[in-house]
């Protein structure tokens, strides 16, 4: 089963391509698409949209498993994250993608089975978990392939079918 795990942003996108097969993780690729923070806001959601969309392609993923966001103080930051995420869930849809998405309880919790891990014991577990050497750089990317263990994780009946 292909997924592609995504941690949204605007300035930067985190995302991870991932087979997942008998219980076993291939990892394709990961890394983050990046905006200029000069750019129109309208043109870094163009831009997110363009370098998904290449990326989608080239992967194929059958699921793409999405972090839900939390905020509790910037108003203004969480809507220009919530206008990415509607990019980035547009860039899936037109593609035939399946969406899932999770809470960052639920990532940490499928991925290190305590929902109170840190950000780094999630790092570890997921480098860990899909045989990697090193942590997965930068944060974003690391955070992308985490939300797809989750999706691997968490939806294996959905998955098999």
């Amino acid at each position: 089963m292909k997924i592609i795990g995504i941690d949204p942003g605007y300035a930067i996108v985190g995302y991870g391509a991932v087979d997942y097969n008998g219980m076993r993780f291939k990892t394709q690729d990961y890394g983050v698409i990046r905006t200029k923070s000069d750019m129109k806001f309208d043109n870094r959601l163009e831009e997110i949209y363009v370098d998904l969309g290449l990326i989608l392609s080239e992967y194929r993923p059958e699921f793409m498993a999405l972090e839900k966001i939390f905020f509790t103080t910037n108003q203004k930051t969480a809507i220009d994250v919530a206008q990415a995420r509607g990019v980035i869930i547009l860039a899936a849809k037109t593609r035939g993608i399946e969406i899932i998405e999770y809470t960052p309880l639920q990532v940490k919790s499928a991925v290190t089975g305590y929902g109170k891990a840190t950000k780094k014991q999630v790092q570890e577990m997921t480098a860990r978990i899909l045989g990697l050497s090193a942590i997965p750089q930068p944060d974003d990317a690391a955070d992308a392939l985490a939300v797809a263990i989750c999706c691997a994780h968490t939806n294996i009946s959905r998955l098999t079918k």
